[in-house]
This record gives C-alpha cells, sequence and structure tokens, in this order.
C-alpha cells in the first residue's frame, strides 16, 4: 500500500495540505464536499502537488512537516513540479 501527500488549491490560491492511503478517492471526497469542511467552505478542489511516501508514518510525517511551513515555502514546493498551477485532478500521477 502506498500513501500520498497531497496539496489542493482553490482558484484565489488557498491551500489544504492532506495525507491519504487512496489519492483517487480522497479527491472524490473532497469533491462531492464530504472529505473537509475547510475544503467544502473555501471551495479547495484542484490538485496541484502529490508526492508519494511509502509508509503511512512517513506521509503523515511529511504532511506534518509541509502543514508547518510558511505560505511561501509551500507554494515553492508547488511551483517545483507545477509552475502553472495546473490541475492534476485527473491526471495519473
Amino acid at each position: 500500500m502506498s500513501y500520498h501527500v497531497y496539496i489542493l488549491a482553490s482558484h484565489r490560491k488557498t491551500l489544504y495540505t492532506g495525507v491519504t492511503s487512496n489519492l483517487v478517492r480522497r479527491l472524490e471526497q473532497h469533491a462531492n464536499g464530504s472529505g473537509s469542511r475547510f475544503v467544502a467552505k473555501y471551495n479547495i478542489h484542484r490538485l496541484v502537488y502529490a508526492e508519494e511516501a511509502p509508509t503511512r508514518m512517513d506521509a503523515v510525517h511529511r504532511e506534518k512537516q509541509i502543514k508547518r511551513w510558511r505560505r511561501n515555502k509551500k507554494i515553492t514546493l508547488i511551483e517545483s513540479i507545477n509552475p502553472n498551477w495546473i490541475d492534476f485532478t485527473n491526471t495519473p500521477l
């Protein structure tokens, strides 16, 4: 089983960082409003960053690390692989 740390963004670039063992299912949950109240409230549905982690513990550690970062560091991370903030929701990673 693999785990993913991911960052979603709204069109206004409000960011949400999460972790999951099933990225497709989690994105579907966010899309239908059952994933997170914050995501639903701020209409955050564009997958702009994702990375795989070998274990659940590694993924949770990485998620916490990213959540502690300042916004500009998160933006630098996103733009390191996605400079145009393309929505990867329907793109295989």
